[in-house]
């Protein structure tokens, strides 16, 4: 009879994608889910530990463990992030904001999951990608998403010369996003470098009260005054 023990289960659990209650936008299944576990991957451990504190307050934070996975993160630590898993435990998965493995560096562990037939176990959770596209008006059935455009004008000029034409050639949403003190330059860039009739779209401070969207040509952008500075936000554009 074979003795070995069941593994646990790795759950990817949504993160907030500001300082809302968590329960305004997150469902109790997530509460649930944090009450029964202790180990979790992470990307920051304090700003982990502040949002299990937010969902269950009762839970023992001295129990909790935490395994950081970031841009410091060494290829070798990674094979040894589910050891828990293999012995039977549930793991958590938690991202600094919105959904871990899409936009994250979580889709690693994810893939390790897969390599060693651990059940992923994905709960519901606010993504600001799909939140953006929804409330665009854009190609919803056709999109792609290219993270962060290049850093140097030129490059990225040509970079968006290029995705403009491929949402034009496929009826294609294109989304990206760019790190918030560059906000204002990139949409100065997108209106100048955009064909006047393609439309641009800008979700900002998504779920929050300050929450933003917009779209409209880029020659109407151009009539609009709006400061994107360290402001969170998702860019879609489509021919």
């Amino acid at each position: 009879m074979d003795k070995t023990p069941q593994k646990g289960k790795l759950y990817l659990i949504p993160n907030r994608l500001g300082d809302l209650p968590p329960l305004e936008v997150l469902p109790l299944s997530i509460r649930k889910v944090i009450s029964e576990i202790d180990h979790y991957i992470v990307e920051n451990e304090k700003v982990a530990r502040h949002f299990i504190k937010k969902v269950v307050p009762s839970k023992s934070q001295p129990s909790l463990e935490f395994k950081l996975l970031n841009k410091f993160t060494s290829d070798l630590e990674i094979p040894n992030f589910l050891d828990q898993c293999e012995q039977g435990i549930n793991m958590g998965l938690i991202s600094d904001a919105g959904c871990p493995g899409v936009a994250d560096p979580g889709a690693q562990v994810v893939a390790l999951a897969h390599q060693k037939n651990i059940r992923v176990v994905p709960l519901v959770g606010p993504s600001s990608i799909l939140l953006a596209l929804m409330s665009s008006g854009l190609n919803g059935q056709n999109f792609t998403f290219h993270g962060y455009l290049p850093i140097d004008n030129q490059e990225r000029k040509h970079f968006v010369k290029k995705i403009e034409k491929a949402s034009i050639d496929n009826s294609q949403a294109q989304i990206f996003i760019e790190t918030p003190y560059r906000n204002n330059k990139l949409l100065i860039s997108l209106i100048t470098t955009l064909q006047a009739s393609t439309r641009i779209s800008v979700a900002v401070d998504l779920t929050l009260s300050t929450e933003f969207i917009k779209t409209q040509t880029a020659a109407e952008w151009k009539k609009t005054s709006i400061d994107l500075h360290k402001r969170p936000a998702i860019f879609t554009i489509q021919g």
